[in-house]
């Protein structure tokens, strides 16, 4: 089996057990709660716990790559996760299993990222691109599989093995990627920037952790708030350091490159309005249309279908159109597929929506394979491990904030037609608002040169 097919494949599985477990644990949740004793919003603290761990660390995983080895670092954080997942299957108590989640996020911050370099620095970079495809499945699959599938297990078996199936696909990834997998690292081992590494982890997670708990009712509003606002600005002060920095662990410079720049900024805004869709769009047809969990499950499930069939033919669009004129069209069109959702109604017959569902899986995920292609395309090897914190971090707060403004614009749109529940009607401009997030990241990529990536295109 070829290296641009295997290497991929072995983060794939980790990135599909990290989604896996975080939508699934959503759907488990009132169920969890009552078994531990405890309130389920109170036991929200156990989502928030794996946010921190993701804030803390993950700033810090380009650095910890080059200093141990990216086989090392890879392998350690599948480890972390099991441990954090059996950890969590054996909690009797809030305080474990809180603790157990935080363990799990010191993991998941370490595995994908570090998983990413892996790949960047094994796979030549005419290949990067069907190798990234490969990648992005899990991303786009675990949260459309998740929720059916915790509902599964938590109705038929028991919530403690949602947990307990992450032990043998940890352990097979642990043996692949040393069977696999070369163990490359820097050889320049700067010291850790300390205080950097603090001041950086206390504003990420702050940032992340205050974006989580808006409209959670875990705690006031104006503690939320106020954490995300103090988060913003440790992270903007951070930055200002660090542009004067000669190697800090997330260096702002990185944003200079064309490529880099359209990769996270312009991916931002197209994260945004991806990372909302599977609490949105599961939520319009339960609540709007009055769809069983199951129901909506499989029908969430037909973009699938789309990613897949993108998997086929994204590599032979990128070869003939190249990344700037794809990026730019292709935004409109994911723009246009997330906004059409919002038609949907109780009449709509299902395979038109099926129909519709199947198209916001296909330019999605093409959007998704040429932003986290592209990111690499000018970046040197030894530059691979704090240009990836970078992305890392941007991106892990992108995907927070689409489900903060696809919720914020629900409610606003619920309390201005006066309904007193939610109703089918109060979804669409929320649809509408994520898709045009996406529509937002086209001057961004315009900017980019006509033949960016063009190796990676394999484009004459």
């Amino acid at each position: 089996m070829s290296r641009p097919f295997i290497i991929p494949l072995i983060v794939a599985c980790a990135l599909f057990m990290e989604n896996m477990d975080a939508t699934v644990i959503s759907t488990s949740l009132p169920v969890l709660a009552r078994d531990l004793g405890q309130n389920p919003i109170t036991l929200k603290l156990a989502l928030t716990a794996y946010v921190v761990g993701l804030g803390v660390f993950i700033p810090v995983c380009g650095w910890v790559a080059d200093r141990f080895g990216a086989r090392t670092v890879f392998r350690t954080a599948i480890g972390i996760f099991m441990a954090g997942s059996l950890l969590c299957a054996v909690s009797s108590s809030l305080a474990a299993f809180v603790g157990a989640r935080f363990l799990q996020g010191m993991g998941g911050a370490m595995m994908v990222p570090v998983g990413r370099i892996i790949i960047f620095r094994a796979v030549p970079r005419a290949d990067l691109v069907k190798a990234i495809g490969y990648l992005t499945m899990p991303a786009l699959f675990g949260p459309v599989i998740g929720p059916p599938l915790g509902g599964f297990i938590t109705t038929y078996f028991h919530w403690r093995w949602i947990f307990l199936v992450n032990i043998p696909v940890s352990l097979l990834g642990l043996y692949l990627a040393g069977r696999f997998i070369t163990n490359t690292r820097e050889d320049s081992q700067d010291p850790l920037d300390v205080p950097g590494f603090i001041t950086s982890a206390l504003g990420s997670s702050l940032t992340m952790l205050g974006l989580a708990l808006l409209g959670s009712h875990l705690v006031p509003l104006g503690w939320a708030v106020a954490m995300t606002i103090v988060g913003v600005v440790i992270m903007v002060w951070y930055f200002k350091g660090a542009a004067q920095a000669s190697r800090p662990l997330l260096d702002p410079r990185f944003l200079q490159i064309p490529t880099f720049r359209a990769s996270v900024l312009g991916g931002s805004l197209f994260r945004i309005g991806l990372g909302s869709v599977p609490f949105l769009l599961p939520l319009a047809l339960q609540e709007g249309m009055g769809m069983s969990a199951f129901h909506s499950g499989m029908i969430t499930c037909a973009s699938a279908f789309g990613a897949l069939f993108m998997k086929s033919i994204g590599p032979r669009v990128l070869k003939r159109y190249g990344f700037r004129n794809v990026l730019m069209g292709n935004a409109l069109l994911a723009g246009l597929a997330l906004a059409s959702f919002g038609l949907f109604t109780s009449a709509m017959p299902i395979w038109l929506i099926l129909a519709i569902v199947v198209l916001g899986g296909f330019f999605p995920s093409l959007q998704f394979t040429c932003l986290n292609s592209i990111v690499y395309a000018d970046i040197r090897s030894e530059d691979a491990g704090r240009a990836t914190s970078l992305a890392s971090v941007v991106q892990q707060l992108s995907l927070g904030l689409g489900v903060i403004i696809a919720g914020m614009t629900l409610q606003l749109s619920n309390h201005l037609q006066g309904h007193v529940h939610i109703t089918e009607s109060d979804f669409w401009p929320a649809f509408v608002v994520v898709g045009f997030f996406s529509i937002l990241s086209i001057p961004v990529t315009r900017r980019l040169p006509h033949d960016a990536g063009a190796e990676m295109a394999q484009r004459s």
